[in-house]
């Protein structure tokens, strides 16, 4: 079964990511099946945006995490190999942000982690207001390899997020400026599939030409070596001391328990002890 499907409906593309058995978790096929769709859709010249959205009960909720030793090596550990492997799903990701013709991202339910990172390439992005957006890992084990939370925020509002990991609904992340728009749960669709007729009556050529316009400035900012050090650091996140902790932990305690302690804070990572209520 395809894990990510395309549907083409007169002018607009849908991109369904499609493992709602695990809420959309990205695996080692995703993100290139991602990227071939937006290709396909990019090539089509029937096709004047892209609606990009998940099945089932999220939108994506991170990278899959069933095999943890995926994502840490033996040490000493090879950071290029590293890079090289998570370099390819950036610049997968990142195919929604170059394709010609716009996106507009549907998150409900949850876009957290890497989710995130998918969500945020998009061109455009609403939210059903009780869903959740979020780079956790940014506690401990991870740092987000497209950056796009720098250009979506800005540095002051960035910092509040990857300082903290937190989660945010719907109704903050438009407050903030994280995304377009937040709309009640049950209206996103209708939201959505409104604001896609409204940009597909504009021809192709005016829509591809406006999105170069806006993307030029943010990519003479230098976003791509951003990325490229964002996911440098992201192999390192994962292989320095508080990381192998984490990974430990998980062993120890399993993936439930560890998350929980590194979202609520209850773990010394560096020391790899509980805190105390005395936050000692």
């Amino acid at each position: 079964m395809s894990k990510v499907l395309y549907e083409n409906e007169g002018r607009i593309a849908r991109i369904t990511l499609n493992r709602p058995e695990v809420m959309n978790a990205i695996d080692g096929d995703l993100p290139g099946e991602l990227a071939a769709a937006v290709s396909r859709a990019d090539a089509d010249p029937t096709v004047h945006v892209m609606v990009l959205s998940g099945n089932g009960s999220a939108f994506c909720a991170g990278y899959d995490l069933n095999d943890p030793d995926q994502f840490v090596q033996e040490m000493p550990w090879d950071p290029m190999q590293d890079y090289a492997f998570m370099w390819a799903n950036t610049e997968h990701f990142m195919s929604l942000w170059r394709a010609m013709k716009p996106v507009i991202c549907k998150v409900h339910g949850f876009a957290v982690a890497g989710g995130s990172d998918i969500a945020l390439c998009a061109d455009i992005t609403f939210m059903g207001e009780n869903a959740k957006i979020g780079y956790m890992p940014t506690r401990v084990w991870g740092t987000p390899t497209t950056a796009m939370w720098v250009y979506r925020l800005g540095a002051e509002k960035a910092k509040r997020m990857l300082f903290t990991g937190d989660k945010v609904d719907g109704r903050e992340a438009e407050a903030m400026g994280l995304i377009l728009k937040a709309v009640p749960d049950d209206r996103l669709d209708e939201e959505v599939e409104n604001f896609a007729q409204r940009m597909a009556s504009v021809p192709i050529n005016q829509l591809v030409m406006q999105k170069m316009l806006v993307n030029q400035a943010i990519e003479a900012a230098g976003i791509m070596n951003t990325q490229r050090l964002a996911t440098i650091f992201d192999g390192i996140s994962r292989h320095s001391p508080e990381g192998l902790n984490f990974k430990a932990r998980v062993e120890e305690v399993g993936w439930k328990q560890a998350v929980a302690e590194r979202d609520h804070g209850t773990f010394d990572w560096t020391s790899a002890r509980e805190i105390n209520d005395e936050g000692s």
